[in-house]
């Protein structure tokens, strides 16, 4: 398995322990009871067809991540002990498996593998698991989800950062460069207040704008308890959750075509269209911004919200003492991961930038860790070991620099190469 994959892994099963390993201490009757909340809840597995996690498999991710530190990194995927040799299902078994789906088309895959064994329906020395029985029902189209009537009901955060709901709305058209640029309003809005923790315009809705404002809210409000977000490609970046993993946050997904659990941000939106927009005259991003803020600041921070009949500035500063601060190297863990070659004349291209790497390195495939806000600061990793920070090409010095690549040169005490 690439690590690639492994990482994908281990941020679902982030996702799974999150609250069980959170900031707020749990207690033992609490811990099992949300267990099995869990085991009994139905899963989107990477890289596997199997729905559920059991208890016990659960509890394995908990101690797992605390024994290491609290490093979501512990909950790696290990090689398989069997790897190399086959795992097949006969013929007749997957025959069987399909006919009796058929028969009971309501009944679910880990039903009808307990209805296969009392049946004995699996010959001695063949093994069916869960995720193969699973693939199979899914190949041969008898798979079919029946109806669902969900439970949706109202809920609130208990204290601020306890819950951030965060959302795109598209915005305006602005002039940028002579041309009319349309503009898209991140926002992060805290469950419990109703206070946008950080607002802005972008020009774009990617990921990188989206960490963008995401950092901003950080620094200004602190660190959340849970992240609600919807379904989008910017919401599944690995990106994204890794960066909530490295922190500690708990990133939730809205279930698809369900806008319900989302209706407090929706229904800001809704106020920035009928209240912001309408009295807006600018027409540059930086405009937009600066009306947006003052508005933000001055009107709906300050005006009481008909659901808590307080405003959301002072609900939010109630009991900020429950706050969690950011950490004071915030910026690394929204750095992103580059994997590069070292080229012979031990150069090194990133983001259009050329780089000096170690002659050490030549011909080495490393790891770059950057913030995309911060090109002069590139951490060069090798077999994960540190090798100090990037030095910016610079043709001229080299012209009158001897190299001997039969010398070794280790990072100083501030990590750059005396190179």
């Amino acid at each position: 398995m690439q690590k690639e994959q492994k990482e994908q892994i281990a941020l679902f099963r982030y996702g799974v322990i999150n609250e069980l390993v959170g900031a707020v201490r749990l207690e033992h009757g609490d811990m099992e009871r949300l267990i099995r909340e869990k085991a009994q809840q139905r899963w989107h597995i990477p890289f596997s067809a199997r729905t559920s996690v059991t208890e016990s498999t659960i509890r394995r991710w908990v101690r797992l991540y605390e024994n290491s530190g609290r490093d979501y990194k512990a909950l790696y995927p290990q090689d398989r002990s069997d790897k190399g040799r086959a795992r097949q299902v006969d013929e007749e078994t997957v025959l069987s498996l399909v006919r009796l789906k058929k028969e009971n088309p309501s009944m679910i895959v880990s039903m009808l593998l307990e209805k296969m064994n009392e049946l004995d329906l699996i010959p001695p020395g063949h093994a069916l698991s869960l995720s193969t029985a699973y693939r199979i029902l899914q190949r041969e189209g008898v798979n079919k989800k029946g109806s669902d009537k969900t439970d949706r009901r109202r809920y609130e955060a208990e204290f601020p950062n306890d819950i951030w709901q965060s959302d795109v709305m598209h915005g305006p058209h602005v002039r940028v460069d002579g041309k009319l640029r349309k503009t898209y309003l991140i926002a992060f809005l805290d469950d419990h207040s109703r206070l946008i923790v950080h607002g802005e315009f972008y020009l774009s809705e990617s990921i990188p704008p989206f960490l963008d404002a995401f950092e901003q809210a950080l620094l200004k409000r602190g660190l959340p308890r849970k992240l609600y977000v919807d379904n989008g490609a910017v919401y599944r970046s690995g990106h994204l959750s890794t960066v909530c993993a490295s922190l500690g946050i708990a990133k939730y997904h809205a279930p698809p075509y369900t806008p319900q659990g989302k209706g407090k941000i929706e229904r800001f939106f809704r106020t920035v269209r009928g209240q912001f927009l309408p009295k807006f005259c600018g027409n540059t991003l930086f405009e937009l911004n600066m009306a947006y803020d003052l508005w933000l600041s001055e009107i709906y921070h300050q005006r009481k919200h008909t659901s808590t009949q307080q405003t959301p500035f002072e609900r939010f500063a109630k009991h900020v003492e429950l706050l969690r601060k950011p950490p004071a190297d915030l910026e690394n863990h929204f750095r992103k991961a580059a994997r590069r070659k070292v080229t012979k004349d031990r150069t090194i291209s990133l983001e259009g930038n050329l780089y000096e790497a170690p002659a050490i390195l030549i011909g080495e495939r490393v790891e770059l860790l950057y913030h995309p806000n911060n090109l002069k600061q590139v951490e060069i990793r090798f077999n994960g070991k540190n090798h100090g920070f990037l030095v910016p090409l610079d043709k001229h010095i080299n012209c009158s620099v001897n190299r001997d690549k039969s010398k070794t040169t280790a990072p100083d005490k501030s990590g750059k190469l005396p190179f």
